[in-house]
């Protein structure tokens, strides 16, 4: 059976957000603790096209709550917490970034498999497929900046990709965001925003496509 799920909250005055340490892309939010864990249990079958099947526990073992900031009640998960500069054992970078490119895989099936124009929100809002395309791309340019990576204007995504899981799995130089962060809200914005095409798409989950990726020892 896997082990217990490593979680921390990150809680704001207006969300809460529940994410697994060790996982990254499962990261969901909520009103209240409870409702953010409850929301992260509800995904787990959705995360398991990253995790492998049986690869993620909705076992939660939460480990701590650290406050969050504006972003995080805007709705973006934003503050690490002391678990994040832990050093990293051996084969966890190369861990961490291959969930992470399983992660930008998915989001390309995704998108893939989607129209152009996607069913509107309640208040007849939200991008369609291509500007989702876009803003994930262009915020993925600017997360580099945080873990030490900086890539000319006009190179190409997928060049991107291999430079930040270069960078990772090498450990990445002492910048704002730890490996283990870095790999945890990239996964987190990509998985969100796949997870968006699919629901705005009623597209059905994808397959699994990796084995299961068991978390470390801690």
């Amino acid at each position: 059976m896997p082990r217990a799920t490593r979680v921390y909250l990150e809680v704001g005055k207006t969300w809460t957000f529940a994410c697994a340490v060790d996982w990254p892309g499962w990261c969901r939010r909520g009103n209240g603790a409870q409702a953010a864990l409850d929301m992260l249990r509800e995904y787990a079958p959705r995360y398991a096209v990253v995790a492998g099947p049986g690869g993620a526990s909705t076992d939660f073992d939460v480990i701590g709550e650290i406050p969050g900031d504006a972003t995080t009640d805007f709705g973006a998960p934003s503050v690490s917490g002391e678990w994040d500069q832990a050093p990293l054992r051996g084969g966890e970078a190369d861990r961490l970034t291959g969930l992470l490119e399983s992660t930008w895989r998915f989001f390309d099936d995704v998108v893939a498999a989607a129209p152009a124009a996607l069913r509107k929100g309640p208040r007849g809002g939200g991008r369609d497929r291509d500007a989702i395309v876009e803003h994930v791309r262009d915020a993925e340019r600017n997360y580099g900046r945080k873990f030490g990576v900086h890539v000319p204007p006009r190179t190409r995504w997928a060049d991107q990709r291999v430079a930040y899981a270069d960078a990772l799995r090498a450990g990445a130089p002492g910048q704002k965001w730890s490996v283990r962060y870095a790999a945890r809200r990239l996964g987190w914005h990509v998985m969100d925003h796949a997870w968006e095409i699919q629901d705005r798409s009623h597209q059905r989950q994808s397959p699994i496509r990796l084995p299961s990726l068991e978390a470390p020892d801690h």
